[in-house]
């Protein structure tokens, strides 16, 4: 139902009431397609008083989603109203209308107001993501930046991962400034990001650049460019950090991850010791392998062909180059199926070493063993982020390594129409990185909620002229 576009009568809401087919659910119905067609304030308000007029009472829900249309239509007298009603009448509120009203009051003139309430919340509850904010960008639009800094590092503390808009508007918020402390702080987000692997889109991108070209006296200048394939930067001839590990960080991390994510937790690994150890005197009696291959991953690679050929197609190609290659099967995969072609398998296994695991078995302590046990040459193919594993490291250095080590040695794939084109790993590591003088900064053309480890090809050069 359309709502009506002025405000009625007791007897016309009635009326309405009564042709709707559902008339017990009509009022919740009727707000939810207020605040779709943002119908005018007065309208919703004199339902409320029809409502208040004939039950002596309008329910927690309802006035939550006159809240909503408030908050969607900047009303900030109404929004405080009813804040009030919901104060007196229920005490606590859900996060739901707490989010609403602190989001509502940031974006007026009375956002120091929705600090206060953030902190009311606090006593109750965590607050939310959204609670923070919605508040560090109202004290960012009224350049409280040290403020909207402290709310930041509070969220970071909670463990909270800040949306890619509150990032972005830290630096669309202190253009121009001059403020060592605070440029301090945006450096430290862009270190965030590089520490994160997390890839701006292009509108925060121009929003880095636009704040480095803007700080007086500094004389930043950004230009957007590709790095080519050795890892210069064609702008300011710089080298960008190589995705080799050291010998020493190898090392380190080979071992960390062989104890705490392999042989330590079994959050992650469903599969028995017994298995497991199997595999580990399979892989030390045929060392080194060049490729690893996560089978079942890759046979899922283009959904319309058979399993087998999906694979088959993959590890031929790798094969070309005379490259030892190990194939971390499942044991259904012996078994002739649809799916599963025995000459296939037949075929293939004359190309690589294969080892197949329990159908129920997890193979990605398998793949990083077989992988970081062959040395620091061996590449490895899935389509898995692997984002358990780095969960399981518990330093921010270690982390930082796992993440670089996957960008040099992961082989992504690219599907272009029906070919299987592995994409190599690159020589310069693909992340935000820094000399004091220079900043390096990968981005993506388009926005994705999600953080995604696929790597950009695009770069923004930021360097200082003297």
């Amino acid at each position: 139902i359309q709502p009506p576009e002025k405000p009625l009568q007791a007897e016309e809401w009635n009326r309405l009431r009564e042709s709707f087919k559902s008339p017990e659910i009509f009022e919740e119905v009727m707000f939810n397609n207020m605040v779709r067609y943002n119908s005018p304030i007065d309208v919703a308000k004199s339902l409320l008083t029809h409502l208040a007029k004939s039950n002596g009472d309008i329910g927690y829900n309802l006035l939550v989603k006159y809240l909503a249309l408030c908050v969607q239509q900047g009303k900030t007298s109404e929004i405080r109203d009813v804040y009030d009603i919901l104060k007196i009448r229920f005490k606590i509120l859900e996060s739901g209308a707490y989010n609403l009203i602190i989001r509502g009051l940031s974006n007026s003139d009375q956002w120091r107001m929705a600090l206060t309430l953030l902190e009311e919340v606090k006593k109750i509850m965590i607050p939310s993501r959204t609670n923070y904010e919605s508040c560090i960008k109202a004290a960012g639009r009224h350049q409280e930046m040290t403020l909207a800094c402290e709310l930041y590092h509070e969220m970071l503390a909670k463990d909270m991962v800040p949306t890619l808009d509150v990032l972005q508007a830290f630096f669309d918020y202190s253009r121009g400034m001059k403020d060592p402390e605070l440029q301090k702080e945006l450096f430290g987000i862009l270190l965030y990001l590089r520490e994160n692997q997390i890839y701006p889109h292009k509108t925060f991108m121009w929003s880095i650049k636009l704040w480095f070209e803007s700080i007086p006296g500094e004389n930043w200048r950004g230009h957007l460019t590709n790095i080519t394939d050795s890892g210069q930067c064609p702008v300011c001839n710089h080298q960008l950090e190589d995705s080799e590990l050291t010998e020493e960080e190898y090392n380190n991390l080979s071992e960390r991850i062989i104890r705490d994510v392999i042989h330590g937790t079994d959050t992650f690994r469903k599969t028995s010791p017994q298995e497991f150890e199997a595999f580990q005197t399979f892989v030390e009696n045929r060392l080194p392998f060049d490729i690893v291959i996560d089978g079942l991953n890759v046979s899922h690679i283009k959904p319309r062909k058979m399993q087998c050929e999906n694979l088959f197609e993959a590890v031929n190609c790798l094969a070309k180059n005379n490259v030892r290659l190990l194939v971390l099967g499942r044991k259904h995969m012996l078994i002739n199926s649809s799916n599963w072609k025995r000459e296939i398998m037949k075929e293939m296994q004359n190309k690589a070493d294969f080892f197949f695991a329990e159908n129920i078995s997890e193979d990605d302590a398998f793949l990083l063993y077989a992988t970081l046990r062959s040395g620091k040459h061996c590449k490895f193919v899935t389509r898995d982020f692997l984002r358990d594993h780095k969960a399981c490291l518990s330093d921010s250095l270690t982390r930082h390594l796992f993440r670089k080590w996957q960008r040099g040695h992961q082989i992504s794939k690219k599907k272009f129409l029906f070919f299987f084109i592995p994409q190599p790993a690159f020589r310069y590591d693909c992340v935000v990185q820094t000399t004091g003088d220079t900043w390096h900064i990968p981005y993506k053309d388009t926005f994705e909620e999600k953080y995604s480890y696929r790597v950009p090809r695009k770069w923004l050069c930021l360097h200082q002229k003297y």
